[in-house]
C-alpha cells in the first residue's frame, strides 16, 4: 500500500493580511502551499488536527488514500472546508 502524500506534512499557522488565518502545508520534496481562511488561529489548529486524523485513517485500514465515504457522501461541515490552491 503507498503511503499517504500528506503522511509526511508539516504544517504551521500564520496570520493573514486580513486578520483571518491560514495554515501552511509542507510535505517533502514539494512546494509549501496555504490552506485560508479561518476565523481564528484555534479553528485552524483544529483544523490541523482534523486534516492529520484524515490522513492517518486513510492510511490504514486496507482503504487507499483516494478513497470515498462507503455512503459517497461527506460528513457535514461545520465550518465551510477550506481548499487547497491548485497550481
Amino acid at each position: 500500500m503507498r503511503t499517504h502524500p500528506y503522511a509526511e506534512a508539516n504544517y504551521r499557522v500564520l496570520p493573514l493580511d486580513d486578520g483571518s488565518f491560514g495554515v501552511e502545508v509542507s510535505i517533502p520534496d514539494s512546494n509549501p502551499t496555504t490552506v485560508t481562511k479561518f476565523a481564528s488561529e484555534e479553528a485552524a489548529e483544529a483544523w490541523i488536527s482534523g486534516h492529520r486524523e484524515r490522513v492517518l485513517s486513510q492510511g490504514q485500514g486496507g482503504r487507499g488514500f483516494r478513497g470515498s465515504p462507503r455512503n459517497g457522501q461527506r460528513p457535514p461541515q461545520a465550518e465551510p472546508k477550506p481548499t487547497l490552491p491548485s497550481d
